[in-house]
């Protein structure tokens, strides 16, 4: 049930039987006409622009095109006025007995309430994380991972056939780094005395992959040269790294549906063909790059490269995909790989990258453009940095991890619920501040106590219920008398859980899974705020001492608002709370 979409649907049929009586003409496009909230509650509960879209098509001034409007939407039984407001805005208020009958729509259908089919059925493509396989994840893998997950869920929840992805970087030069840093540990664990020298992975996490290659192989790689063992070292700490990797993503609550390697794409003629796609295209050529704008380096010197012609579909300049000795650059696999989701069928591409990425966004976006013809779009995401604050201070680096702050670190002192709510109280692109001691504070100005205090509130009113001997299961809560929901307090909290059908379509098509946190923040306020009257006007109060029908009617709003609190803190991947200590 969407009521924004319900009244939409009485503005359209209004417009077209303006049409048929020759009010307004016909082959009008309604493409543009909306419903929404109006910016100022106090104007109404609705207000619809079709006036304002359509004015010039129809040749008509908005307010005129307006006034007939409003005289066809006060026709409607659920409409109690419609008034043209400014130059030809029209503002509405609802009937009460449309918002109480929001009650019975969401406990009858729990936490898919809200569930939209906005999506279609589209096959959804949501990489994120794609860590380089060289270590455990640190606080900047959190934030994308968080997001690509709630996003994921975001889009299921709204009709999209969702595949959840992680591309693993193993096949570049980082790989072998981490082969030669294993193998110091390798020997250390032999009982030599070993360096770390600047480029090497330090940290004490790769003391126990060292060990385990000492226990695999014995003492056949000491002393021996590099060719010999690092093919074998690289893949056996890849895949040491890769299961420290799931372990966190796990203790995170992230499951991918694949993980997709790059090494995969290397001998297997996959970015060859992904090539050939694009010299077939007339995309690929022999040529020679300006020089870079500004200082120009004193070692640059112009040379001719293979490059894709990107400029064709938006990037600032043509890209390398061969180096001068015939190898491919980093940028040819990724073209194979996104050139493989093409093939895979999906309709639409989403890669969540860090912020040291955004120089790399116009490059893809035109690769993907160019290899599926314009059909496949793609939105890259990018997630700001997090800084991380203890005690007013900034947090200090692990010394297991080496050089940063390990997702587990975080993870450990807050939990997965809290971590994953504060990941998201900021939108993607804007830097984030995560106080240890303020996400773990009892208070308004702590968005994850606040929500998850609001749920837990309604659970103790269920225990009250039953200590009182109140029936309160959802049957029954379903079959109350929900017309006695007639306070204006109520009435605002029902108004808002109204929007959350609309809010999660817009979300998901905007691809901004913050929009959840914001709103279940702003519901659980309401639901606070009507809890705090109850403590002046008795009447209000969830549960009426010797009144069992008001209170089930009460009760019913109560749970229909955590009903859809717990909907919005399944998106974010939240466990709802029942009881704060």
């Amino acid at each position: 049930m969407n009521l924004f979409t319900d009244i939409h649907a009485v503005v359209l049929a209004a417009l077209g039987q303006m049409q048929a009586e020759g009010a307004l003409p016909e082959g009008l496009d309604f493409a543009n006409v909306t419903v929404e909230p109006p910016r100022d509650p106090l104007h109404g509960d609705m207000a619809t622009n079709a006036a304002m879209v359509l004015a010039k098509a129809a040749k008509s001034k908005p307010r005129d095109i307006a006034e007939k409007l409003v005289e066809k939407l006060a026709a409607d039984d659920r409409i109690t006025s419609a008034e043209v407001a400014g130059p030809g805005f029209i503002n509405l208020r609802l009937a009460p007995a449309v918002w109480q009958g929001l009650v019975s729509a969401v406990l009858h259908s729990g936490t898919r309430f809200g569930r939209s089919e906005v999506g279609a059925g589209k096959k959804v493509n949501v990489e994120y994380v794609s860590a380089n396989p060289t270590g455990p994840l640190h606080v900047g893998h959190t934030r994308g991972a968080v997001f690509g997950d709630a996003l994921a869920s975001l889009l299921d929840f709204a009709g999209y056939d969702v595949t959840r992805e992680y591309y693993i970087n193993d096949g570049g030069a980082q790989v072998d780094v981490l082969a030669r840093s294993v193998y110091l540990r390798y020997l250390e664990a032999h009982g030599q005395e070993v360096a770390f020298e600047d480029g090497t992975y330090p940290g004490e996490y790769l003391i126990e992959v060292g060990a385990n290659l000492k226990d695999k192989v014995g003492d056949a790689y000491v002393d021996q040269p590099e060719d010999v063992w690092l093919a074998e070292v690289r893949e056996f700490a890849t895949d040491a790294m890769m299961e420290l990797i799931r372990e966190d993503l796990k203790m995170l609550g992230v499951e991918m549906d694949v993980f997709y390697s790059e090494k995969s794409l290397y001998g297997t003629g996959r970015i060859e063909g992904a090539i050939q796609d694009l010299t077939d295209k007339g995309l690929i050529y022999r040529g020679t790059l300006e020089p870079p704008k500004g200082k120009l380096p004193e070692d640059w010197e112009p040379r001719e490269q293979t490059l894709f012609k990107s400029t064709d579909y938006g990037d600032d300049v043509d890209r390398p995909i061969m180096k001068s000795d015939g190898a491919w650059t980093y940028f040819a696999p990724d073209i194979a790989y996104h050139y493989d989701k093409v093939q895979r069928g999906f309709d639409l591409l989403i890669d969540v990258f860090g912020a040291d990425h955004g120089g790399y966004v116009k490059r893809m976006k035109a690769a993907v453009s160019a290899l599926s013809g314009g059909k496949v779009p793609v939105d890259i995401k990018l997630c700001q940095l997090v800084k991380l604050f203890k005690n007013g201070e900034p947090f200090k680096m692990s010394k297991r991890a080496g050089t940063f702050i390990m997702l587990r670190d975080v993870v450990e002192q807050v939990g997965p619920d809290v971590t994953r709510f504060v990941m998201l109280t900021r939108k993607n692109d804007a830097p984030l501040d995560f106080d240890f001691d303020k996400v773990l504070e009892q208070s308004k100005d702590n968005p994850v106590f606040y929500v998850q205090y609001a749920h837990a509130r309604v659970a103790s009113v269920l225990r009250k219920a039953a200590e009182a001997s109140i029936s309160a299961d959802d049957a029954t809560l379903l079959a109350a008398d929900h017309t006695k929901l007639d306070h204006e307090a109520e009435l605002n909290l029902l108004k808002k859980i109204a929007e959350w059908p609309r809010l999660v379509e817009i979300a998901a098509r905007t691809n901004e899974p913050h929009r959840i946190a914001f709103y279940l923040y702003e519901l659980a306020s309401d639901l606070h705020g009507l809890w705090n009257r109850g403590n002046e006007n008795t009447s209000l109060r969830f549960i009426q001492d010797g009144d069992s029908a008001t209170s089930q009617a009460k009760i019913a709003l109560a749970r229909s608002t955590a009903v859809v609190i717990a909907a919005g803190l399944g998106i974010l991947g939240v466990t709802p709370a029942e009881e704060l200590r």
